[in-house]
């Protein structure tokens, strides 16, 4: 969901404030010590959310930056080039190589772990440990799910982004993740722990309310491609209005040869978001697509 006001984002439930408390332990126990005043004034830290949910900035949510191709399709580079974002407050820059909704999904677990420490410190994890958070092996991972998760890391390593929008009054700039540890330059074999930086002018982008809270386990559900990006586009409106597939289509960064396959993709992908328990119904009549979102 998207939030308009910070008494959006309180917990509400026992449950919640449970899930609350526990990431601020978390947040206690990754600090060696008491920051000075100094420090604590140059903390940068993104917003707290539970451990059942990943959560990403509005404007990405609702633009192609990871876009809902097949992953069959060769990717294209991009070069400071601009892409397709649904409104018309935000613009938004890219250079690098094309990425894909199973790109998302890693930044996802990333920014999911980078919550936990002042931005610009290291996250460290096992490569088996983020193959199995995004569910891609269910025990031993297999070397092609790493492979695909270093594949990845590295495209958004070689990233820039900026991205122009009317809240924040000017662009912000940054590589997705300024860097990225995986191998030993003397030895040349892998590390047991990874260390990955997230830039801390991530946080401008999130703000204080700025961002959506996407269900993990429905995501982890759908199909990687339409169906993964509508549930982030849908999760990013309170209240769905009805919208033309022609916008959808360009917003998801689709390339389907006419537009009667992408009514035909966009019906399976609803399907889909039905499915898992998101929507409650939906309707695509000539160009208009309703959804009522559970």
């Amino acid at each position: 969901m998207s939030f308009r006001s910070i008494s959006d984002v309180l917990p509400t439930r026992t449950t919640d404030l449970l899930a609350l408390v526990k990431v601020i332990e978390e947040r206690a126990k990754s600090r060696p010590h008491s920051p000075t005043a100094s420090e604590r004034a140059a903390v940068v830290q993104l917003p707290l959310w539970g451990d059942e949910v990943r959560c990403m900035p509005n404007e990405i949510l609702r633009s192609a930056l990871f876009n809902a191709k097949n992953r069959n399709q060769p990717r294209r580079y991009f070069e400071n080039e601009e892409i397709a974002v649904i409104g018309r407050s935000t613009r938004i820059t890219y250079t690098g190589k094309e990425l894909r909704q199973s790109d998302e999904s890693v930044w996802l677990q990333l920014v999911h772990l980078a919550r936990l420490v002042p931005l610009g410190c290291p996250i460290e994890f096992t490569a088996y440990s983020m193959v199995q958070s995004l569910r891609q092996a269910r025990s031993k991972p297999n070397p092609q799910h790493v492979v695909r998760l270093l594949d990845s890391l590295r495209r958004m390593q070689a990233s820039s982004l900026s991205v122009y929008s009317k809240r924040l009054r000017r662009g912000v700039g940054l590589s997705m993740i300024p860097k990225f540890e995986w191998q030993d330059e003397a030895t040349g074999s892998r590390l047991p722990m990874w260390r990955a930086w997230v830039a801390p002018e991530m946080v401008e982008l999130f703000g204080d309310v700025h961002f959506t809270q996407l269900q993990w386990n429905q995501r982890l559900a759908l199909p990687s491609g339409l169906a993964t990006w509508m549930h982030g586009y849908l999760a990013s409106h309170r209240d769905p209005l009805p919208i033309k597939l022609s916008t959808l289509y360009r917003g998801a960064g689709c390339t389907t040869d006419t537009p009667r396959k992408f009514k035909q993709l966009m019906a399976t992908a609803l399907g889909e978001l039905k499915q898992v328990g998101f929507l409650s119904s939906f309707e695509i009549r000539g160009e208009l697509v309703r959804v009522n979102r559970r």
